[in-house]
């Protein structure tokens, strides 16, 4: 089972999260490129980090929205989508090869993680930068989304591989949806209660991967819990994608 967490996500003077800390109870980090967070330095930075902890590094593309963190949705041209989606990915992966690594897997942020959920086009759009990109390193990128959602559906659709995640941090609706963030009890924050999920969750058909987000309360100590409880109940914690 796969640890992912969003990471890279300051800027400037502005800290979010404690990556450091972090970092080295993940297997896979969701690296910002920019454009909703995370400043060249900043990104630079983590990269080499996450290379120092031996994790496996993910673009966590979004919609062009420092103000809002990426979580506001945008009316954007699917063109334009397309365009920005493979910018982030040129960047970090610029990034992240000089840091020893490379881009090996592809996650939407926010707003965007939830259009690509419910708008075809939006979805189809970031598929095709991640093929295209794909395309030009020879191999086919993961992507990471919702178990059982159009946008893996259309991954496998255009021969990408599909990995589903589940959330060990966040609330589930019976229906299987997640809480909305404005609703009260929508973030775990207590690490027994979040490794509780994610032994459940880990169980799940289709979930390849949990996520812990970077900016939630003490990420760091619900990350190591999770990591913990896998391991205690005999779940291997390993990444789904090469380093």
């Amino acid at each position: 089972m796969d640890l992912n967490a969003d990471v890279g996500e300051s800027f400037g003077r502005w800290q979010l999260g404690d990556d450091a800390a972090l970092l080295p109870h993940l297997t896979s980090a969701n690296v910002a490129c920019g454009f909703h967070a995370g400043d060249p330095l900043t990104l630079r930075r983590t990269c080499e980090l996450a290379v120092e902890h031996g994790v496996v590094i993910g673009a966590q593309v979004g919609y062009r929205d420092l103000a809002g963190f990426g979580r506001r949705d945008i009316d954007i041209d699917a063109e334009d989508l397309e365009a920005d989606v493979l910018y982030q990915l040129g960047a970090l992966d610029g990034i992240a090869r000089v840091a020893g690594s490379a881009v090996r897997y592809v996650k939407p942020h926010g707003a965007l993680y939830h259009a690509v959920n419910q708008r075809a086009h939006k979805a189809r759009a970031v598929l095709r930068a991640v093929v295209a990109f794909g395309d030009a390193r020879g191999e086919a990128i993961p992507v990471l989304g919702l178990p059982g959602s159009q946008f893996l559906r259309f991954a496998e659709e255009a021969g990408l591989p599909a990995v589903g995640e589940g959330f060990a941090d966040r609330a589930y609706r019976s229906d299987g949806g997640l809480v909305p963030r404005s609703s009260p009890g929508a973030l775990l924050t207590d690490p027994a209660e979040a490794a509780a999920q994610a032994v459940r969750l880990a169980s799940s058909d289709g979930v390849r991967s949990l996520c812990v987000h970077g900016d939630s309360p003490g990420a760091a100590a619900l990350a190591a819990a999770v990591r913990e409880g896998l391991s205690s109940a005999g779940i291997t914690v390993a990444p789904f994608a090469g380093r």
